[in-house]
């Protein structure tokens, strides 16, 4: 599902209950992550519910590096705003993922009035893993 999908469906639905179930089933949606990739090296620290992405490494038609990831999570809303990130982030370049402003949407779609200050530390402790990789990525590349 593309982040254009879930921005018209989320304004469709106007009350928060029903968008916290729409989040709860996009969770549902993600790939799932393999066992072995539940390990302290995937873990992202300061989520207070236990969160993992994984990345894969792949080639573009034009030889640029594109990160794919697999997130999961022991919070079903958590999966949810896993699943909503890697609509923004996953199968991207490095420089499209560092021009990405994930919090912008994320407060677009309502959730920094509807999030706890632990999961949006949580939320900002994920895109903040990503952007490192992103960046981890391009400086390997170069």
């Amino acid at each position: 599902m593309t982040i254009d999908e879930i921005r018209d469906n989320f304004a469709l639905l106007d009350d928060w209950d029903d968008r916290y179930r729409y989040v709860i089933e996009l969770g549902r949606t993600l790939d799932p992550m393999p066992e072995e990739q539940h390990s302290s090296a995937n873990k992202v620290n300061g989520c207070a519910s236990q969160v993992w992405l994984s990345r894969k490494l792949t080639r573009s038609a034009d030889d640029e590096p594109v990160l794919n990831y697999l997130g999961d999570s022991d919070a079903h809303i958590v999966r949810g705003l896993i699943a909503i990130l890697l609509s923004m982030v996953s199968g991207r370049t490095p420089t499209e993922i560092l021009a990405a402003e994930p919090i912008k949407v994320f407060d677009e779609l309502g959730f920094r009035e509807h999030l706890t200050p632990q999961r949006s530390n949580g939320l900002r402790s994920m895109i903040e893993r990503i952007k490192l990789d992103a960046h981890e990525t391009l400086a390997a590349s170069s």
